[in-house]
This record gives C-alpha cells, sequence and structure tokens, in this order.
C-alpha cells in the first residue's frame, strides 16, 4: 500500500481534563499517515485523481480546532472516522502531541492506527 503523509501540522484547540485546560486554546501536533493506491494519480498527474494533501489539512484543522473533548484518545478516534468518512483513504496512522502536557517531558500523546473496515459497521 502506498502511503501520503502530513507531519508537524500545528493546530490551537482547547482541549484537556483540568479546569486550567479549558481557560485557553493550546497546541497540538499532529503526524498523518494515509494508506491508498496512487498509480491513478501518478498515471494521469491530475490532482482529482488524488488525495489532495491541503483539503486533507484544511479539513483536520477545522476539525481540531472546532472539537472540544477532554482527551487526547477521543479527539484521535473522531478525527479518524471524520477523515474516513470526508477522503478515500485505505488505513490511517494519527499521532497527536500535546506539548507541555507533562512536566519535564518533551513529548506526549496519542497514536492510532485504523483500517476503512474499522468502521463498516459505523456505516460507510
Amino acid at each position: 500500500m502506498d502511503k501520503i503523509f502530513l507531519r508537524g501540522l500545528e493546530v490551537e484547540t482547547i482541549i484537556g481534563i483540568h479546569a486550567w485546560e479549558q481557560r485557553a486554546p493550546r497546541p497540538l501536533i499532529l503526524d498523518l499517515e494515509m494508506g491508498t493506491d496512487i498509480r491513478e494519480a501518478a498515471s494521469s498527474d491530475q490532482v482529482r485523481d488524488a488525495i489532495d494533501y491541503a483539503a486533507v489539512s484544511a479539513a483536520v484543522v477545522k476539525f481540531v480546532s472546532e472539537t472540544q473533548v477532554g482527551l487526547l484518545e477521543t479527539l484521535a478516534e473522531r478525527l479518524a472516522r471524520q477523515l474516513f468518512q470526508q477522503f478515500p483513504i485505505l488505513s490511517l496512522r494519527l499521532a497527536i502531541n500535546k506539548p507541555g502536557a507533562v512536566p519535564g517531558v518533551k513529548a506526549m500523546g496519542v497514536e492510532i492506527d485504523r483500517r476503512r473496515e474499522d468502521y463498516a459497521a459505523c456505516g460507510f
């Protein structure tokens, strides 16, 4: 399977379980790796046959900045579902880093791996 990726996408949002985390937006850093078949796009050289990186980036920024949840786990799962609904991807590896969440830790977050068939029971 071929992969396309976005690394280091920074999005400001309100997230956290503590009251002080709910007061102001903070940055999250997202890495996405999407499985797809690029042969049709490679053959035609047309963006209509590819997954549009800018559209994925814009969709992620919009979703994350507008979604308020307490846990990174919840955000990751909801974002994965949204991306499978919106784009013709076959698999997704999604990592969300929440800088500064734990004192003395350079990076912390969650990473999930999902396949389109994981959501087959959900109707899409």
